[in-house]
């Protein structure tokens, strides 16, 4: 599956017959299973919907750190990145790409 940035904004558990997506680097993650972290008034319901690449590596919650933009993250914030999306990989199922 392929999705745009504002197509996967519909995936943002905000529609409970959707599927929650988050993005990281560009690969879609359907965390649903982590409801109660990534829906609706969950810690981390910033990220649904959207690429939260450059939030993750900065262990951000800020909304505008929210993006898929990589540009001037330092090596240690690309590990982190990196960690963040092995986690991923071994919890979630990935089901697509965002597209431009």
């Amino acid at each position: 599956m392929e999705l745009t940035a504002d197509e996967l904004k519909a995936y943002d558990g905000s529609d409970p017959s959707k599927p929650i997506y988050v993005a990281i680097k560009g690969r879609i993650f359907d965390v649903s299973a982590g409801n109660s972290f990534y829906g609706p008034g969950g810690p981390y319901c910033m990220f649904a919907g959207k690429d939260a690449s450059r939030a993750l590596a900065k262990m951000s919650k800020n909304e505008e750190d929210v993006s898929p933009s990589l540009d001037g993250l330092s090596e240690k914030e690309m590990a982190v990145l990196n960690d963040w999306e092995t986690k991923f990989e071994a919890k979630y199922s990935i089901v697509g790409n965002v597209i431009s």
